[in-house]
């Protein structure tokens, strides 16, 4: 598949959908509270989504995803998928949406504190969003992908963190998951690979793990968790290559880019 420039139109419609996507997190967060169900946050994105914004949830039945939105708790990196789960003071959790608007799609996740969280979870979840604004920061005409990886690995690792290598970033637009891929580490057999051009749109979204890097994945076939049940944290959102720069389609208002 090759990667897709956006024109004005489907600009315009980018920014429609990152904008819903956005405010299903910051509808979400007041419910976000100990005691409540992975189940019961799905259940209420959905309906945000289809009854409020008049928009689709991608994941749901994408690929045979039950649910509507994904939610990752603790040691689990992405994909979770939501159900009776009751979460507890000192769990992080990352909720992943994906809304689909006149055809196109916004995508982004973030962090949620359950109650009070230990310094290490508190540590890591910062460490995760601080890596999304390197490569953030990084990303306009001109930037290869390659450079965005390698920025992103030496900035988790200074930490004593890892970067997560078998899932990575991806174009998007009409279709859910395009091309390009979007490496959050340095692979030198790829190179620096593809030079950022206005009108691309992808996301980045780097999956941090308080341990190694390794992933296994469970039998439900989605659910993703670290090898070594450390925890893991993850932020992501959709960007997309301006004339002079990069404009993030799913910032939400509390953001400054």
């Amino acid at each position: 598949m090759a990667v897709t420039i956006k024109n004005a139109e489907q600009l315009d419609k980018m920014r429609v959908a990152g904008k819903l996507a956005a405010q299903v997190l910051g509808m979400i967060e007041p419910y976000v509270v100990p005691g409540v169900t992975t189940d019961e946050l799905d259940r209420r994105c959905h309906q945000y989504i289809t009854e409020v914004q008049g928009a689709i949830p991608a994941p749901l039945n994408y690929k045979g995803f039950p649910r509507s939105v994904c939610t990752s708790v603790n040691n689990v990196v992405c994909h979770g998928i939501p159900g009776p789960k009751v979460l507890k003071k000192g769990d992080i959790l990352n909720i992943d949406v994906t809304v689909i608007k006149d055809g196109f799609h916004g995508d982004t996740s973030r962090m949620f504190h359950i109650g009070e969280v230990g310094v290490l979870a508190k540590r890591l979840c910062v460490v995760a969003r601080d890596a999304l604004c390197v490569g953030i920061d990084l990303a306009r005409p001109g930037t290869k992908l390659g450079e965005i990886g390698r920025a992103v690995q030496k900035h988790v690792e200074a930490q004593g963190f890892s970067v997560v290598r078998d899932y990575c970033g991806h174009g998007i637009g009409e279709v859910f998951h395009e091309d390009p891929q979007v490496l959050h580490y340095y692979d030198p057999s790829r190179g620096m690979g593809l030079e950022l051009a206005p009108g691309m749109t992808f996301t980045i979204e780097p999956m941090v793990n308080a341990g190694g890097y390794l992933v296994r994945l469970l039998p439900d076939g989605w659910t993703v968790v670290t090898k070594d049940r450390s925890l893991s944290a993850q932020w992501e959102h959709t960007l997309a290559i301006t004339d002079t720069g990069v404009e993030v389609l799913t910032r939400r208002p509390e953001e400054n880019w």
